[in-house]
């Protein structure tokens, strides 16, 4: 599978789930400072899981060869 279409195809599976995928990170800013203290730091371990997550997905699909 090429790899642009694999990301096209992830990325439609957020808006899916039961819980929102914001538009951009000003969104979800403003969700999180109204949430109270210590909002904002859980929402950065969050992005940064996230990110984790995707690579550690990439990198699967590229060594069963599902992407190139």
């Amino acid at each position: 599978m090429e790899i642009n279409k694999y990301i096209k195809t992830e990325m439609a599976k957020l808006d899916r789930g039961i819980v929102a995928t914001p538009e951009n990170r000003e969104q979800l800013e403003n969700f999180a400072d109204g949430c109270g203290q210590g909002s904002l730091i859980l929402m950065q371990m969050a992005i940064n899981f996230g990110y984790k997550i995707a690579l550690e997905n990439l990198q699967i699909e590229y060594e069963q060869e599902s992407i190139i």
